[in-house]
């Protein structure tokens, strides 16, 4: 069922995105040299670097998914970043320092100085590629999620969010961007915490709050550390303190969506000051998204829940052939909810561990019938696309002898279409819907607003910080660079806002052809792990590795990433392990081959 907002919400929701957009431009107007429209004229002070970096990696995608995952599998992917305080203190101690020496606007230009200006072309290249397309992905996962549960069409939702936020980026620069994200991550907190507090009174009155840790913990949801050695599963401790901290190293030392948070700094003690900030909050931070996530769930030992929380693929397959099964089905979760209920209200009145058994039991059987109704789903949204697809196939090639008729290019787009639509219908993973459906059906009047608003926010200011760092590598390291003259700063600031319209465009194209994955949150972090891991060995390299030249660098990156490819392409290790995997491959193909390579090469790679 499709949701209609109360105009108190809208309120809510359209003042506070109107209110961050409108200050984020007048802040930041009359922005005219290369030094206040890309590194924020240096001014930043470590709290509002530290908040600005935080919400940088805090998309939509962190409180849309997250909560999903806590919902589905526990807190334990809290141990993802864990490696990341570890992280902030290496960068203090190396990068930093090193980046403020050289006055860099780009990370990568310290490349060029070390190593050549091929090496630092790649380097940017690379990251063009993995951030261009996380940012259409930190648009795109808002976007679908209420497109679907508002009943919102998704492109229209695809180039809200994207030209709010171009608004502001191509106005401000870096500044904008900068000052924006504290009036984002202040709606983010104040709405993540409304929603906990809301959560556990919707919890019946005589369950406390220990009372729902407790029944958490018995179906496993609070199990944080996993000590095992296991490299199929995906978060234990040793995934989150090893393939965590060369992530985090990577992505908060080398990307320039991080890197330009911290180069605004006033001084180099503050740049410190502020990761060492996101540093010490960041967990905790993600721990309480999670437990959010956790509440949910206990709240629905209470409280009935669909058997999939995408409405729309239950109306398909309630609709088809399988609609009895899909009944059956449900009636069996409505007998199982009543059992759970019961257990649950038990257990929060004694600690007998044959309640806790009981209703770990109970939980295992209901993942079960949440897996029966994804494979109903999927086959009843197969069984009425393979019928239609099979009529309309017909039908165009019938009409194949005249290709250039109208009727043949009419019946062509509705077979273009019917892909589009079946491959949208197919989406039966509902984790990402989890949160968005509980905020819509269960929280007050205004408060939906204002959760909105966070999630819309999230996107806003991940966004924003992506397509300015973009627009800076496109104009600093391959324009600017290349330029066979010096135009001046006017010049370079005009062509930054350019590449900034330009990437804001080109994030919008790519999240209208974006699709679901199994968690948009580990999408995200899957396509950083294929990149960062030898973008981190490349700079590891020029920072220890003083022997080493720029074409055993230049290669032995080339070769690093398609191994990396290949190797995530046939699930060689979880993806965390690809950032460690990258960084070890990358320096040692180096090292080979500078041992190999000419010492003096004629010719210059």
């Amino acid at each position: 069922m499709q949701q209609t907002l109360d105009w108190i919400d809208w309120t809510v929701l359209i003042v506070t995105l109107a209110t961050i957009v409108g200050y984020g431009t007048w802040k930041t107007r009359g922005r005219k040299n290369a030094q206040d429209y890309i590194k924020g004229g240096n001014t930043s002070q470590w709290w509002t670097i530290g908040l600005s970096v935080m919400a940088t990696q805090a998309s939509a995608i962190t409180f849309l998914s997250t909560t999903g995952q806590a919902f589905a599998d526990g807190m334990g992917f809290v141990q993802f970043y864990f490696g990341l305080p570890i992280a902030m203190v290496i960068i203090c101690l190396v990068f930093i320092p090193i980046y403020h020496r050289l006055k860099v606007y780009t990370a990568y230009e310290f490349l060029e100085n070390r190593f050549d200006l091929k090496t630092r072309s790649l380097t940017a290249i690379l990251f063009l590629i993995q951030r261009g397309l996380a940012a259409g992905i930190t648009i795109f996962a808002p976007a679908i999620i209420l497109s679907v549960v508002l009943g919102w069409n998704i492109v229209t939702l695809n180039i809200i969010i994207g030209v709010l936020v171009i608004i502001y980026t191509v106005s401000g620069g870096t500044k904008a961007v900068t000052v924006t994200q504290k009036q984002q991550m202040f709606v983010i907190f104040a709405g993540m915490i409304a929603a906990l507090f809301i959560i556990i009174n919707l919890i019946p009155e005589e369950v406390s709050f220990r009372d729902a840790i407790d029944i958490a913990g018995a179906t496993g949801k609070m199990k944080v550390l996993d000590f095992s050695f296991d490299l199929e599963n995906r978060y234990t401790i040793w995934t989150g303190l090893i393939g965590g901290t060369f992530l985090m190293l990577s992505y908060f030392g080398t990307d320039q969506s991080q890197v330009q948070r911290y180069l605004s700094g006033k001084s180099m003690k503050e740049m410190q000051m502020g990761l060492l900030f996101n540093g010490m909050l960041k967990v905790p931070m993600q721990f309480f998204i999670l437990l959010v996530g956790v509440m949910v769930f206990v709240f629905y030992q209470f409280n009935p829940s669909p058997l999939n929380f995408i409405d729309k693929s239950e109306q398909t397959v309630l609709a088809s052939d399988y609609g009895d099964d899909y009944r059956a089905l449900q009636d069996k979760q409505t007998t199982l909810f009543t059992e759970k209920q019961n257990v649950s209200l038990a257990l929060s009145k004694s600690e007998d561990d044959s309640l806790k058994n009981r209703l770990f039991e109970l939980d295992s059987i209901e993942k079960t019938y949440r897996s029966e109704s994804k494979f109903l789903i999927k086959k009843a949204v197969d069984t009425e696309y393979t019928s239609a697809y099979n009529t309309l196939k017909k039908e165009v090639e019938a009409l194949k002898a005249n290709p250039e008729s109208e009727a043949y290019l009419s019946k062509s787009a509705e077979l273009t279409t019917l892909y589009k639509d079946a491959a949208k219908d197919t989406q039966t993973n509902d984790r990402d819907y989890m949160f968005i459906r509980f905020i819509l059906n269960n929280l007050p009047t205004g408060l939906i607003g204002l959760l909105l608003a966070v999630i819309l926010s999230a996107a806003m200011s991940s966004t924003a910080s992506e397509i300015n760092a973009l627009a800076t590598i496109t104009s600093i390291d391959l324009y600017g660079r290349n330029l066979k003259e010096d135009k001046g700063d006017d010049h370079m600031v005009k062509v930054t806002k350019w590449f900034t319209l330009g990437w804001g465009i080109v994030a919008i194209i790519i999240a209208c052809f974006a699709d679901l994955a199994e968690n948009l949150i580990q999408l995200v972090n899957i396509i950083g792990s294929i990149f960062y891991g030898n973008v981190l060995g490349i700079f590891l390299l020029a920072f220890f590795f003083k022997y080493i030249k720029g074409n055993a660098v230049f290669i032995g990156a080339l070769i690093t990433q398609a191994i990396v490819v290949i190797g995530w392409w046939f699930d060689w290790m979880p993806y965390l392990w690809l950032n460690l995997f990258g960084c070890i491959v990358v320096i040692a193909i180096a090292n080979i081959l500078q041992i190999l390579l000419p010492k003096k090469s004629k010719i210059d790679i």
